[in-house]
Order: C-alpha cells, then structure tokens, then sequence
C-alpha cells in the first residue's frame, strides 16, 4: 500500500484541527454563557407584560423604508423606550448589528458577534428543512451570503437563533400597529429572554430598563477571536 501523500495528510490534520478548534470554542462560549446566566435576564418581560404581541413569521429583510419613512419609524421607536423606561445599549452599524445585538444579550459583549453567527449558521445547515421553505431564493446561496461578516440578519436567523439558544427573543419594534414581537424556539421551552430594539428593516441594538443599561467598558477577549 503506497504512503498517504504529505498533502493529503496536512488536510487531514488541518481538518482535525479545525474540528477540534470548533469543539473548544463552543465548550469556551458554553462555560461563559453558564457563567453569565444568572446575571443577564432581567425584569424587562414582567415590566412590559401588559404590551400584547404578536406571532412572529420568519423572514427574509424587506425592503429599506426611505429617508421620511424611516425618520418617522425612528421618532416612534424612541418615544415608545421614553413610555416604557427602556434604553438601548447602541451597537455598531457595520452590517452585523442583530448578532452583536444578541451578543450583548447573551454574552454581555457585542464583540462575540461572530460566534453569535456561527452558530445560527450551524442551525440553519443543519435542520434544513425547518428554514428553507421561508428563503425566496437558493438555500445554499442563502447560506453562502449570510456566513459574510457584514451581511443583515433578518427575521429567519432570529428564530434559528431562538432555536439555537433556547431563548425567546423580544422585539420592541417601530412598527405603527405593532410595538411587540416575540420569537420562541420551536421544540422547546425558553430558558430565557433576550431583548432588542428593532428600528424597523435599518438596525438593531440591545435592550434593557433605562436604570439598568450598563456602562460600556471593553472587557477580557477569550482566545476565540
């Protein structure tokens, strides 16, 4: 039997090694997650208990509202965080802002971004069949683009979010008819909440009580960046 060519053997390896780099990092985010639980879900659910919201469908991004449009939808947003005594921690604007959103949400860090994507891309690959029927395109196109740093997160990565966290996630949105919008995880119970603010089909940012929006400070990277 000939020998495994060197090439073939470096992919192998590298291959492993990715593997087991995957492995270490969700082992990684886990331990942080496990570590943050307790002090991340709050009191925001039983303050706008009384809102009623509505099914969520997922969804690909619509089309971007024009300049009055969106002013308008904005000037709603913020007078809705004034009535309920909300504040946004801003993220940043860079294409990435749902899963730096989440990130804060679930991490306390909005630099665990690409985590946060990574595994709503793992779900969305692998239950296909739950998601695929909501893209209006090639599913692997799909996929293809929304693995690019920078590409929107729309409506259909919130529930494989959802999914992928057990969590349901809470939208204060700046819709005329609908300020609320909350997404749950199709298979099991929530263990928590996360919430956002939506300014509808422009950007997203964290959420929480206005007396409890925490300081930004830059914190400790783990290794996984």
């Amino acid at each position: 039997m000939s020998e495994q060519p060197d090439y073939a053997r470096e992919s192998s390896s590298s291959s492993v090694s990715s593997s087991v780099q995957d492995i270490e990092e969700d082992i990684t985010i886990g331990s942080i997650l496990s570590e943050e639980n307790q002090k991340i879900d709050g009191n925001l659910g039983r303050r706008l208990s009384h809102l009623n919201s509505i099914s969520h469908t997922p969804r690909v991004n619509g089309e971007i509202p024009d300049v009055d449009n969106a002013t308008l939808d904005h000037e709603r947003l913020l007078e809705r965080l004034t009535t309920y005594g909300l504040a946004e921690l801003q993220v940043e604007g860079d294409g990435n802002c749902q899963f730096r959103a989440l990130a804060d949400q679930l991490y306390r860090n909005p630099d665990y971004h690409k985590h946060v994507r990574k595994e709503v891309l793992k779900q969305l690959k692998h239950f296909r069949k739950l998601y695929e029927n909501y893209v209006p395109m090639s599913y692997k196109t799909y996929l293809k683009s929304m693995k690019r740093s920078g590409e929107w997160g729309d409506h259909l990565t919130l529930q494989a979010a959802a999914d992928r966290f057990g969590a349901k996630i809470c939208l204060l949105t700046s819709f005329r008819d609908t300020s609320l919008i909350e997404i749950v995880p199709r298979d099991n119970t929530p263990s928590r909440e996360l919430w956002l603010s939506f300014w509808s089909e422009v950007h997203y940012n964290s959420l929480y009580g206005a007396d409890d929006l925490p300081t930004r400070v830059t914190k400790r990277k783990h290794w996984l960046f």
